[in-house]
């Protein structure tokens, strides 16, 4: 009869048999089954509720994920695109120290237009120092403060965005399990109701009915304190 009308409409029914009967003991029995379809509602929202938010959260968790993946692979890509800088900022300034040391002028200034425009400010910090006297001058440019490459600096943001993303979405993965563990939970209160209701004891069906409001409090409880999507 429960299947058919469903806990909610099966409360009702019972809460009117109860109004219209005289008979006290079976209105005890009436109010015991009563709070089990209770039990029984607040089980099939709780179940349905809990796991919508565990599909949701691992929804998130994957898109979390992905996110992460797609950001470190253009993180790796500027790192590649830094890393051809840097070995063309070293290049062209071995050239340029060699036709220099050489006495080539003419290809020194040829080389040195060749640098990149953030290299350019390395280089003058560089030249600052009398390298070519001052022998505890840094061995080139890039060991300047003053070196910078951007597409390094973009890596190093992505990389650690990339990480965040990927944190949270460990996080995300770990509500989700949450919620799953909980529709186990209720699960068993579920099983805990049906074997009580076996019963026609009404003493062991009210310690079953006990047992069932005891822990369903803790999938309710858990299920109002954790984050929902």
């Amino acid at each position: 009869m429960l299947e058919s009308v469903g806990p909610l409409g099966y409360v009702i029914r019972k809460l009117n048999q109860v109004r219209d009967s005289g008979d006290t003991s079976q209105s005890r029995l009436e109010v015991i089954e009563i709070i089990e379809a209770l039990i029984l509602a607040l089980v099939a929202v709780a179940t349905a509720w809990s796991g919508y938010q565990a599909a949701s959260w691992a929804g998130r968790r994957a898109e979390e994920y992905a996110k992460a993946n797609r950001l470190r692979v253009t993180a790796e890509g500027l790192a590649t695109l830094a890393g051809e800088e840097r070995i063309y900022d070293s290049d062209t300034f071995n050239s340029w120290l060699t036709a220099k040391l050489g006495g080539q002028q003419q290809a020194a200034e040829f080389f040195e237009r060749r640098f990149r425009d953030e290299y350019r400010p390395a280089f003058a910090a560089w030249m600052s120092t009398d390298p070519f006297n001052n022998a505890q001058a840094p061995p080139g440019p890039i060991f300047m403060p003053e070196y910078h490459d951007a597409k390094h600096e973009q890596f190093l943001g992505l990389s650690k965005e990339a990480s965040a993303v990927a944190e949270q979405g460990t996080k995300s993965g770990e509500t989700g399990d949450q919620y799953v563990r909980i529709t186990v939970f209720l699960a068993t209160v579920l099983l805990i109701t049906a074997i009580g209701q076996r019963f026609h004891f009404k003493l062991v069906r009210i310690v079953f009915m006990i047992l069932a409001w005891v822990l369903l409090c803790l999938p309710l409880w858990q299920l109002l304190m954790l984050p929902r999507v």
